[in-house]
């Protein structure tokens, strides 16, 4: 059924073109933030990424060859293990990253500070890995061991991804220095914050929850002065069991304290709960 609407909205060739562009989009700015910022400040913030990045100080292996070597063979054995769910969009990220970071190996480094190699290169990967997951692919590597790991030990996935960076970053504090390592960390901490931005965007729309004896006039007034849909849901008191209305409302963040204070003025007792919502599409807000 999805697809069906899908096609009728958009030529599935095109879809399809958009997608690849952005995985190639994304690959070539991981390399750019792999080769002018994390490299040359010895900065290896997990990831395959990083393993090349302590093999090429430690043996001199160009960290191209090493990503190859490594995400080409995991991205098969995934495949063998888990099924055919990556697709071809995963294996030609698992190949256009490294085919990017040897292309611009001879590029020069953008800055010798290792705490803006660590930030910038953390920004650049973290940019990259958003723009290629919203065009549905994947880089490989880690993830794939990851997911591999997941299979096998009752760990959430999250921790065995936790585990093999913690593993690199541990790895690079003994190679380089206890200060290099924290450096990573703090690129990797930059890089997984960059792509949750990436991927719900700069969203500050707020969820407002809010319980009321004048049902009729809160949702009136947000209807009519806020101009924003509402929800009226049933609800129960988990004290008093006493039937009431619950509404819902999402608003911009610019219109937040315009909308409570509207509330307030109709009922002051009115409980309200607000919590952030990090992408909402609709009306009125993100249409996709």
């Amino acid at each position: 059924m999805i697809q069906k609407y899908r096609r009728q909205a958009v030529p599935r060739p095109l879809v399809l073109g958009i997608e690849y562009t952005l995985v190639l989009l994304g690959s070539f700015l991981i390399a750019i933030g792999f080769n002018l910022f994390l490299l040359p400040n010895e900065i290896a913030s997990g990831g395959v990424a990083g393993i090349s990045t302590i093999l090429k100080y430690l043996f001199d292996f160009t960290p191209s060859i090493v990503q190859w070597t490594i995400n080409i063979p995991l991205f098969f054995v995934g495949t063998a293990i888990l099924g055919r769910k990556f697709g071809f969009k995963t294996f030609v990220g698992t190949l256009a990253v490294p085919f990017f970071v040897d292309l611009s190996s001879q590029w020069q480094a953008a800055t010798p500070d290792p705490l803006l190699g660590a930030i910038f290169g953390g920004m650049a990967c973290g940019v990259g890995v958003g723009i290629v997951f919203r065009g549905k692919g994947s880089t490989g590597g880690i993830d794939l061991a990851a997911q591999i790991l997941h299979k096998y030990v009752p760990l959430p996935f999250g921790i065995c991804i936790a585990l093999f960076d913690g593993v690199i970053v541990l790895t690079a504090m003994f190679v380089f220095s206890v200060e290099q390592g924290l450096y990573a960390l703090i690129g990797l901490f930059i890089t997984s914050r960059t792509i949750d931005l990436v991927q719900v965007g700069l969203n500050n729309s707020k969820s407002m929850m809010i319980i009321t004896k004048h049902v009729e006039a809160v949702r009136e007034a947000l209807l009519g002065e806020i101009d924003r849909g509402v929800t009226v849901w049933d609800a129960e008191g988990g004290y008093t069991k006493a039937s009431r209305k619950m509404i819902m409302c999402v608003v911009n963040q610019n219109e937040f304290s315009r909308t409570s204070q509207v509330v307030k003025l109709i009922d002051p007792s009115a409980f309200i709960v607000v919590m952030n919502a990090s992408e909402v599409i609709g009306e009125g807000f993100t249409r996709h």
